[in-house]
């Protein structure tokens, strides 16, 4: 019989064992590979978080200033998102949309950057040569012979194109003070109310036809400025059958500049200034 420790048996047990440290000794590099990778990871995650436990008071200083920095730059970027808000709106310049009116009248005090249009005539500075430049286009084109009459207005100038309607009215009309001056305010605005004052207007007419009436609208200049007036950044402010939105009559001289991007945008949606703003809020 052979013994059951033979040499062959003795072998064969080794190379089991050996096979199974190689197989322990694998799986424990795995393991501990894992476990390197999982403390790295959370290394990372606790300098992302700023929790990182350094070992140098020359490492703590390196990492808390660069921390510093980017919460600083953060901080700046936040603070000038208000200002990048408000560059974004002056670019716009909505301050070319106020409304003067009965209801709402010019801020007390109020006086434009003036420059001059032609001879006695200015208007706001944004606008004084562009107004010029139209007209001239127009009498190049042959179209009409425009010529302003009206501008800017001061508040005491205001005052005394109303005070002379109001005795006009009184004369025509035999009525009283308070009466005529309900009436002069129909087609003359109250001092304070007048777009004039924003050096933003302009009344146009055709130097054939010198009238300020309605039928001033079938001159050449008007027919020219209905087509033209927009690309200028003029629109026409109080056109027909508005009176009751604007609480002006229609006028088919007065000119309003608004820049040229809103007065396409009032012009092809066939709006006043007072619609065109109110459709902008409810935006």
């Amino acid at each position: 019989m052979r013994s059951s420790d033979s040499p062959k048996n003795h072998s064969f047990r080794k190379e089991v064992i050996l096979a199974l440290l190689l197989v322990v000794l694998t799986l424990a590099s795995g393991f501990l590979i894992q476990v390197l990778l999982q403390i790295q990871a959370n290394r990372r995650a606790e300098q992302r978080a700023g929790l990182l436990m350094v070992d140098t008071l020359e490492e703590f200083s390196a990492y808390a200033w660069n921390e510093h920095a980017r919460s600083k730059a953060a901080a700046e970027r936040l603070a000038d998102l208000p200002k990048k808000k408000q560059k974004r709106l002056d670019d716009l310049q909505l301050d070319l949309l106020t409304i003067v009116s009965a209801a709402s009248p010019l801020q007390e005090g109020y006086v434009p950057k003036l420059d001059t249009v032609v001879e006695e005539y200015q208007l706001d500075a944004r606008c004084a040569s562009i107004c010029w430049d139209m007209m001239q286009d127009c009498r190049a084109e042959n179209a009409g012979f425009p010529m302003i009459c009206s501008a800017y207005r001061t508040q005491a100038f205001q005052q005394e194109l109303f005070d002379n309607k109001v005795v006009r009215v009184m004369q025509e009309h035999y009525c009283t003070v308070e009466e005529a001056t309900a009436l002069a305010a129909e087609e003359v605005a109250y001092p304070g109310t007048s777009e004039h004052q924003l050096g933003l207007a302009a009344d146009i007419i055709d130097e054939t036809y010198p009238y300020l009436t309605e039928w001033q609208e079938t001159t050449g200049t008007q027919k020219w400025l209905k087509e033209h007036a927009a690309d200028y950044g003029f629109i026409l402010r109080y056109p027909p059958e508005s009176s009751e939105i604007t609480g002006i009559i229609y006028e088919p001289w007065h000119y309003r500049y608004v820049g040229e991007k809103f007065a396409h945008e009032i012009t092809n949606m066939g709006l006043t200034l007072e619609e065109y703003v109110a459709w902008r809020r409810g935006r």
